[in-house]
């Protein structure tokens, strides 16, 4: 293993290497920092340029982008409430309220700070436990999947601050703007009302755009004429956390961390599922849940270390067993296949150089995002001491130009519109957009995987209880689901005992 480190270190600190991971991290803050555009869109973007590169030098340099994106992300989902990534809109839950607070740097250099220990976490894990994660991988089949994401979706009820009703309400919802598009097995086009457009299914990104962004600038439409966003006490002594926050997150973190490296193995479950996740865990697992909504840090901290640790974790099986868990995976796969490097168990052996330097340059390249971003925290903050009617225009452009680079397709930013309208109200009634976005991104994943479990076992709906792995996560979601009922019930007994 010392071995393998130093071949690594000699790898990823040569001066061409050095340059190739910089140019990565750096491109890839920029793009994170623009909403609407993440990981997918700068590697598919960049990848050509990589083919006059060196393999090591070129995926080094996709690398970066990816990790990149996945730590500027943040910036715009806390300061202005623009998740640039479906796994970035949950920071925006508490993110946000701590900017409008006063708070925007502190919750800036929280997220920093837990998405480079996540990403330390993840490597060490990567490095120690590769063959015995993998191992775990396998372990999954549709079934296990399957319970693995119902267990996800009930947690997200919980994200909300307000009725468990109205959170599971938001994820059907959700579920049900999931299955708009073609089938994937029959190819009939389902609830698209006549629209070609439509057949497609809704845009990941208009829909995060929309409910988070537009619906945002709606809601704040009234406060033009006020001046500025936030109060008047942004100062760059903001960028402090407060006395106590560090060490009150440190628990977040490393839960969040093992959350992410876990969840970041399994193909489909990535930096999304983890961050939704562990935010759900920070709350149940919290004295005072009611904090959560409102500007707790551990709602950062929490869900970006695991972002960040899933980024790092999911190279896994891609690296060691040549199976992409997202599209972003597959690209790197594509790439490795060009420079004719084959993904799989002998990569370690065959290419010890590349496997061992892109693990050291994550480490490395991380601590380059810290020196590059910590100084631009006071910056991005003044963001936000700018009038709103001047922030509100640029931020309805920023989405117009992230949902239509993303497709090149106009109708997006129509349907980026009418979803913005539609979150205006749902958020005014109660219900909120996080788990409404997680029902959307996991609806067609648990459909896929529901099938496929009936189809092996022949129709018998006892294979989701009777799997030692999904079985688990089944009697998991039927005590959450009593707790729930046992907490409603309780609520009301003292309601009415209150007003006698």
């Amino acid at each position: 293993m010392l071995e393998n480190l130093l071949l690594g270190f000699q790898t990823a600190l040569s001066w061409n290497n050095l340059l190739y991971a910089f140019v990565g991290v750096f491109l890839g803050n920029l793009i994170g920092v623009l909403p609407g555009i993440g990981a997918l869109a700068a590697i598919s973007m960049l990848l050509p340029v990589t083919y006059g590169l060196d393999p090591t030098g070129g995926l080094l340099m996709l690398a970066g982008l990816y990790y990149g994106t996945s730590f500027g992300g943040a910036t715009t989902s806390i300061l202005l409430n623009l998740p640039g990534t479906a796994s970035h809109a949950v920071v925006c839950v508490d993110g946000n309220p701590l900017a409008r607070q006063g708070r925007g740097g502190a919750a800036i250099f929280m997220a920093m700070f837990a998405s480079f220990i996540g990403v330390v976490v993840g490597i060490i894990l990567m490095m120690l436990f590769s063959p015995l994660l993998t191992g775990v991988a396998f372990m999954f089949g549709p079934a296990e999947y399957f319970a693995l994401m119902v267990m996800g979706l009930l947690a997200a009820s919980t994200l909300t601050s307000g009725s468990p009703l109205k959170g599971i309400a938001s994820v059907v919802i959700g579920l049900l703007f999931g299955v708009v598009g073609t089938d994937v097995n029959s190819g009939v086009a389902r609830f698209d009302f006549g629209i070609v457009e439509l057949q497609d299914g809704l845009a990941l990104i208009a829909l995060a755009m929309g409910l988070f962004g537009i619906s945002d600038v709606l809601a704040n439409a009234g406060k033009i004429g006020e001046g500025t966003l936030i109060s008047k006490s942004v100062s760059g002594q903001s960028i402090r956390p407060a006395k106590g926050e560090i060490r009150q997150s440190a628990g977040a973190i490393s839960r969040g961390s093992a959350v992410g490296s876990v969840l970041g193995i399994l193909p489909g479950a990535g930096g999304t599922m983890a961050s939704f996740m562990s935010y759900a865990l920070e709350k149940k697992s919290a004295k005072d849940p009611s904090r959560f909504g409102k500007g707790a840090i551990e709602g950062v901290a929490g869900p970006e270390a695991a972002n960040s640790s899933a980024a790092i974790t999911a190279f896994i099986p891609t690296l060691t067993l040549g199976i992409p868990g997202d599209a972003v995976m597959a690209l790197m796969l594509g790439a490795m296949m060009i420079h004719n490097i084959t993904p799989g168990p002998q990569l370690m052996v065959e290419h010890p150089d590349l496997f061992w330097g892109l693990l050291v340059s994550f480490l490395i390249g991380n601590i380059m995002l810290l020196i590059l971003n910590i100084p631009l925290i006071g910056m991005w903050v003044k963001l936000l001491s700018v009038p709103y009617r001047m922030i509100f225009p640029v931020v309805l452009f920023l989405v117009a130009i992230g949902v239509y680079s993303s497709n090149n397709n106009l109708f997006d930013v129509y349907v980026v519109l009418a979803l913005g309208v539609f979150g205006y109200v749902a958020s005014s009634l109660g219900f909120q957009p996080a788990p409404l976005l997680l029902g959307y991104v996991l609806g067609p994943m648990l459909e896929e995987y529901f099938r496929r479990a009936l189809l092996l076992s022949r129709g018998d709906m006892s294979t989701f209880f009777t799997r030692p792995l999904s079985g688990t996560f089944m009697a998991i979601v039927i005590l959450m689901l009593l707790f729930v009922v046992y907490k409603q019930i309780r609520g009301r007994a003292l309601r009415r005992a209150t007003a006698r």
